[in-house]
């Protein structure tokens, strides 16, 4: 079986009359899995529990989901093969079987340092949207270190500037790009309906590169799209046509992470010596915690161990559960004020584990005497990110429209 499997779009979407066979086909591939890590003195039981509880979860196509599963299955049962001599001079043989951490459910990461993805890899190159006319291109950034980014451009008349908005895709940190189809689908919608220039971060991804580097590759690209904004920069699309003084920053899930803190960075540190400031942040289904559970945040202690567990996963425990990068909620109220921008904009999906770390994200800026406007716009009856899974639907259309309303200065109605 084949390690790639994004297109979660296709075929029907799941219904309640379909979720007693996708939980059937889950807990078959449990027991298997168990069986499988009991033979490696591994438990099986929290795996288990995480496909179980995936299922439950998946608002995509019924396809997919069976699919997802079974290219888990099938990689992590597959037999393994007799190390021969290639393998005994190269990574040690069979430690290639040997599972270190299984990031449920976006990859595997082997003993033997090799990392196994489930989704998120597929790439499409930059092209001229047929649907929407927006242009795109590609544009390394630094080659040394392996740095990237998609510039998006509707279609405008010469020297006309507009909306500048850098984003920073999502994926947990560890999988998806600035290439991927669902995010090269969302920023040509985006740009389009807002009539703004992006710039879509390609950031190095953990386990290969663990936290900071991600911040660290967000922070650089930030500041090459700055530089290159000016008057007379070496990026003619945005030398030309990127406004300045009308900044934002974006992102989804992690993305949504890590505009945050770049925008927390951008305070202390400040941008092009504070000839550049940002004029907004929007952060999308962002993905926070903590130790403690915020109001309406779930309690289940499994639950709240394995976001540990994955939060170390990403940074090498370089920063702790509650250190501001992941849990901002427990900053000091100063720390809140150094915020650079005028208006935040943070919405969550009502049936996102992540939503009440959202929620309480607005509530602690809005307690902490900044003196800008935070906003929150919450979607009921929807999972976290659904916006990129059923791109046609009603709902996401009308959270479209509000992103466009925060980029452009029309007022959001705030919970």
């Amino acid at each position: 079986m084949g390690a790639n499997n994004t297109h979660v779009t296709m075929g029907r979407r799941a219904s309640h009359g379909d979720m007693p066979r996708m939980l059937q086909l889950g807990r078959c591939i449990c027991i298997y899995i168990h069986i499988y890590y009991a033979r490696r003195a591994d438990s099986g039981l929290r795996l288990a529990r995480k496909v179980e509880i995936l299922v439950h979860l998946m608002a995509v196509s019924i396809s997919s989901a069976l699919l997802l599963l079974l290219n888990m299955a099938g990689a992590l049962l597959a037999p393994r093969a007799q190390p021969g001599p290639a393998s005994v001079a190269g990574d040690g043989g069979d430690g290639d079987g040997d599972v270190d951490f299984f990031f449920f459910p976006f990859l595997v990461l082997y003993k033997s340092g090799r990392v196994q993805r489930f989704m998120g890899t597929d790439t499409v190159p930059a092209s001229t949207d047929p649907a929407t006319g927006v242009a795109s291109r590609d544009v390394v950034i630094d080659a040394a270190a392996g740095l990237a980014v998609r510039l998006y451009l509707p279609s405008l008349p010469a020297n006309v500037t507009v909306p500048l908005v850098v984003f920073y895709h999502g994926g947990a940190f560890v999988t998806e790009s600035a290439f991927s189809p669902t995010y090269h689908r969302y920023l040509n919608a985006l740009v389009s309906k807002a009539r703004v220039l992006a710039v879509s971060v390609e950031y190095h991804l953990a386990p290969e590169h663990r936290l900071p580097t991600a911040y660290d590759d967000a922070w650089a690209a930030l500041r090459w799209v700055i530089g290159n904004a000016r008057p007379g920069g070496a990026e003619p699309w945005l030398s030309r046509h990127a406004d300045l003084s009308r900044l934002f920053l974006a992102g989804d899930s992690a993305g949504g992470n890590i505009a945050h803190n770049m925008a927390m960075r951008a305070g202390r540190e400040g941008l092009d010596g504070g000839a550049a400031a940002i004029r907004g942040v929007a952060l999308l289904d962002p993905y926070f915690w903590g130790k403690r559970p915020v109001p309406s945040e779930t309690r289940d202690e499994a639950v709240r161990r394995w976001r540990e567990r994955t939060w170390s996963f990403v940074s090498a425990d370089h920063f702790g559960i509650d250190d501001p990068v992941i849990n901002p909620v427990a900053m000091a109220r100063s720390e809140w004020r150094r915020l650079p921008c005028e208006r935040v904009l943070v919405t969550v999906a009502g049936l996102d584990e992540l939503s009440a770390r959202g929620r309480a994200y607005v509530q602690a800026l809005r307690a902490s005497g900044w003196r800008g406007e935070a906003q929150l716009y919450e979607t009921p009856g929807e999972g976290h990110v659904y916006f990129l899974t059923k791109p046609e639907s009603e709902k996401a259309a009308k959270e479209m429209e509000v992103i466009v309303e925060f980029i452009n200065g029309g007022q959001v109605t705030s919970i």
